[in-house]
C-alpha cells in the first residue's frame, strides 16, 4: 500500500532524481532494478519536504524557507509549480501511511487534526548529494524544518522515503541534531539525520527493509523476518546501520555475515532507490 500510494503521488508530482533521466525504466514493468544499472547510476539522493499549513496563504511558510535558505540551507528551493495556497485532499491519506511507527507516541491527535484541517501545501526541494555532503545537507534539512515549524507548519513528512513525525517529535529530533552540531560529532548528525528522514520497516519478501538510509550516504538495511517483532528487527537496522558509520562497510558485512547488493526493488528514477545499495543479513 505504502509504494502504490507514495509513487501514485510521485507520477502526479513529476520530480524525478538528480541524473535519474539518464538511466530510468518504466517502473510499470513490474521488474527489478538490475545490479548493473544501479552501479553504474550516478543518481544522487536528495531531500524533498512537505509543509502544512494552516492559513490558504504561503507566505508564511514560503518566506519562512527562503530566509533560511539565504541562512543556511544552501542549494534548497520553493517549489513553485506544485506548492498550492488550499488543501490537498490526498495529505490525510499520505501521512496515515507515513507516519513514523517506530518511536513511542510520534504523532498525536493534534497532529491529525493539523493535517486534516490543513489550507495551504508548501514543498521545499534540497540540492542533489553527493555521499559526503549528505550528512551536512540532512543537518540543514532538519534546521529548516524547524524554521518552518515556528512559522506555523501544522505538519511536516519528509517525501524522500515517506516518513512523517508529530511536531514535538520534529522538535526532539530538531534539538538533537542542534546538539550533535555544536558538539561537532558526525556520528551523531548521521543518526539523527536518519532518525529524522528515513522511513523502517517496511515488510516485503521475506524482510523488514529499511528505505530513506541514502539521505545519510548509507545503504539500506534488510533484515529476515525471522528475527522476530518489528521492534526487534528496527533495533537491529539500526544497530548495523551504527556499525556501518563506526567499523565501515566492509568489516560490518563480514561481522555480520551480510551481503551488499544492489538488486533494488525500486527504479533509478524514484527517490527511494538508494545507490549505495542494500546490506541484507543472512535469513
Amino acid at each position: 500500500m505504502r509504494r502504490v500510494l507514495l509513487g501514485s503521488m510521485w507520477t502526479m508530482i513529476g520530480w524525478k532524481p538528480s541524473s535519474a533521466q539518464e538511466f530510468g525504466r518504466d517502473s510499470s514493468d513490474g521488474e527489478t532494478t538490475t545490479q548493473t544499472e544501479a552501479k553504474g547510476s550516478s543518481v544522487t539522493p536528495r531531500h524533498v519536504l512537505c509543509f502544512l499549513g494552516k492559513e490558504r496563504d504561503l507566505t508564511p511558510l514560503s518566506g519562512a524557507a527562503s530566509q533560511a535558505i539565504r541562512d543556511f540551507a544552501t542549494g534548497f528551493s520553493v517549489d513553485e509549480d506544485y506548492s498550492q495556497a488550499e488543501p490537498d485532499d490526498r495529505m490525510e491519506q499520505s501521512f496515515a501511511v507515513c507516519w513514523d511507527r517506530v518511536e513511542p507516541r510520534a504523532w498525536n491527535a493534534a497532529d491529525e487534526e493539523g493535517v486534516a484541517n490543513h489550507q495551504s501545501v508548501l514543498y521545499v526541494l534540497g540540492p542533489s548529494m553527493t555521499q559526503v555532503e549528505t550528512v551536512k545537507v540532512s543537518m540543514a534539512a532538519l534546521r529548516l524544518v524547524g524554521r518552518l515549524i515556528d512559522a506555523g507548519a501544522v505538519a511536516v513528512k519528509g517525501e524522500s522515503a515517506g516518513v512523517a513525525h508529530g511536531l514535538d517529535r520534529w522538535r526532539e529530533l530538531i534539538r538533537q541534531g542542534a546538539e550533535a552540531l555544536k558538539a561537532g560529532d558526525l556520528l551523531a548528525q548521521q543518526r539523527v539525520g536518519r532518525l529524522a528522514f528515513a522511513k523502517r520497516p517496511l515488510s516485503a519478501r521475506g524482510y523488514f527493509e529499511s528505505v530513506g538510509f541514502h539521505l545519510v550516504g548509507l545503504p539500506e538495511v534488510y533484515v529476515p523476518e525471522s528475527v522476530g517483532s518489528e521492534r526487534q528487527a528496527v533495533a537491529t537496522m539500526d544497530a548495523v546501520a551504527d556499525e556501518i558509520a563506526k567499523r565501515g562497510l566492509e568489516p560490518t558485512l563480514k561481522i555480520r555475515h551480510a551481503t551488499l547488493s544492489f538488486d533494488s526493488t525500486y527504479d533509478v528514477d524514484e527517490f527511494k532507490f538508494n545507490p549505495y545499495g542494500i546490506v541484507r543479513l543472512a535469513m
